[in-house]
């Protein structure tokens, strides 16, 4: 198996970082675009689809801007973020997402979070 290699990814969002932070760092708002169900304790966030659980530990949060998960199943290197960006000219919102994959899952693994940025996009009426 190949080794995992960083990628990030970004999406443009109609939103004021504030609404978009709600939406990446709380349970409540990634259970509306991220898993079905989200519970949050002891630094874990355990996410749920389906029938399949996995559990993630917050690395870092900086208020209104950035979330740092790492799966607890994970390589030890491997993490993935959102980060919101606002251009200083524009005021344009996008959500950075840095994520790993191997070379065999990086098209799959974009595809989920194309349609992932698609349901959250719905979600906030961007």
């Amino acid at each position: 198996m190949s080794e995992k290699k960083k990628f990030t990814l970004e999406y443009e969002l109609k939103s004021s970082p504030r609404i978009l932070f709600s939406f990446i760092s709380e349970p409540n708002g990634l259970s509306q675009w991220f898993a079905d169900d989200v519970v949050f304790r002891d630094q874990v966030f355990t996410f749920k689809w389906d029938d399949e659980v996995q559990k993630a530990k917050l690395l870092s949060v900086k208020e209104n801007k950035l979330v740092k998960f790492k799966w607890v199943d994970d390589e030890p290197h491997c993490y993935f973020e959102m980060e919101i960006v606002q251009d200083e000219l524009t005021n344009d919102v996008a959500l950075s997402i840095t994520d790993f994959a191997t070379d065999e899952t990086l098209a799959e693994r974009t595809l989920i979070w194309d349609n992932q940025i698609t349901y959250l996009h719905s979600v906030i009426g961007a």
